[in-house]
């Protein structure tokens, strides 16, 4: 299948915004996520929307970050507020066709990953 691909990236002072995008080449998965990894860090869960609409966020990112689709439902976004430091991360984008199996937040559910795109805050 095909692999999402994320952008928006980029570095940013603390306390300001930023919005990724993912898409998959058209092709539209159902279940999403974003999860972000900092060097020596695991893998973690940031948000995810499943098909109904329905969010679901880490409490570190709550009130600050929000994902959504688009109304073809072919392109993820996460917008976030008020960034911080600890915020720093590689993000990726995951994508399922099916309900995730197990807890969103654990990587080993998703089957599909984009490469990734880099986040920088700075204080």
């Amino acid at each position: 299948q095909v692999q999402p691909v994320e952008s928006g990236g980029g570095s940013v002072q603390a306390g300001g915004s930023l919005r990724l995008s993912c898409t998959a080449s058209g092709i539209t998965y159902k279940w999403m996520a974003w999860f972000r990894q900092a060097p020596g860090k695991e893998r973690e869960g940031v948000a995810y929307i499943a098909a109904d609409g329905n969010t679901y966020y880490a409490d570190s990112v709550k009130a600050r970050f929000t994902i959504s689709r688009d109304n073809a439902k072919t392109t993820l976004s996460l917008q976030m507020n008020s960034l911080k430091p600890e915020d720093t991360a590689l993000y990726y984008c995951a994508a399922n066709g099916v309900p995730p199996r197990g807890y969103w937040s654990s990587p080993g559910v998703w089957p599909y990953w984009g490469q990734g795109t880099q986040v920088t805050v700075s204080s």
